[in-house]
């Protein structure tokens, strides 16, 4: 990932959303076999947003980088874009100033440690890129990929067992891509997330390809079914809270349930130690 202008990003994505609306989407006739490009042409999304085609065509080729948020609300509502792609796209213009941003490692609040020592189900702490910074012995018994100084990206990709542990790799793959899309934003300089894209594009084909659709999600709460090899499938909710600048990312099962039984038996399994720590350099 290299640094980006305003403008580039803007028509990368612009292209790569529109790529991805077929016509019937839109309402249009499918075109039959003259139709040479997957999703909506350029003429098309200019009409239907009511632009010139050669105003479109500018912005998608990144020679302006500053449209009217009207011209942005109507691209949005014709690329079909959901509130997090939306805003993701209003974003994305050079009228918007970038804010200066302190070059520090990210740390883990002493508090946040104490908390993971008391904590009795699987809880760790992640930075921006997914690195984890600290977790306590339950995640680390759910996943050894969730030790400090392990990135659950690069794991999710590079890692067999951690692709066997997800029910729904596929999905998961997806959103942690488009979660980290977010996170950039255009921050886009950021050395640790050159590195990690970087590292990834030239390792994952599936990354590459998710990565080229340009997709933005919010990765919060939501439930997840894992496959452990020791108690079997987990189904856990998760929960991430922002603490300062790091979140905390708890898992917890409902309770009485089969994964609650299970939860409980690989704590009993898991030898007791105090919660693991890992403070990156800058």
């Amino acid at each position: 990932m290299k640094n980006e202008g305003a403008e580039h990003r803007l028509g990368s994505y612009l292209r790569a959303r529109r790529e991805l609306v077929s016509p019937a989407q839109a309402g249009l006739p499918p075109g039959g076999g003259n139709r040479r490009v997957p999703g909506l042409r350029r003429e098309e999304v200019a009409l239907l947003a009511g632009i010139s085609p050669d105003y479109y065509l500018r912005l998608e080729r990144g020679r302006d980088g500053n449209p009217s948020p009207q011209v942005l609300e109507s691209l949005a509502r014709v690329l079909r874009l959901d509130d997090v792609e939306r805003t993701y796209l209003l974003g994305l213009t050079a009228a918007r100033p970038r804010a200066p941003r302190r070059k520090r490692p990210e740390q883990v609040p002493a508090r946040v440690h104490e908390l993971l020592a008391h904590l009795s189900i699987p809880a760790f702490v992640e930075g921006r890129a997914f690195d984890v910074l600290a977790s306590n012995p339950m995640a680390v018994a759910l996943s050894p990929r969730l030790r400090p100084g392990q990135n659950r990206l690069r794991s999710l990709f590079l890692d067999a067992e951690e692709q066997a542990f997800q029910q729904d790799w596929e999905k998961a793959a997806a959103s942690f891509i488009a979660a980290l899309r977010t996170t950039i934003g255009d921050d886009t300089d950021n050395p640790r997330f050159v590195e990690l894209v970087g590292e990834l594009a030239l390792s994952s084909q599936r990354f590459r390809t998710l990565w080229a659709r340009h997709d933005v999600r919010n990765l919060d709460g939501g439930t997840v079914t894992v496959h452990h090899p020791v108690v079997g499938e987990l189904r856990l909710h998760r929960d991430k809270l922002p603490v300062d600048d790091v979140i905390l990312a708890i898992y917890y099962p409902d309770k009485d349930s089969d994964s609650d039984e299970k939860l409980h038996l690989l704590a009993a399994l898991s030898p007791a130690s105090p919660p693991a720590q890992h403070t990156p350099g800058p």
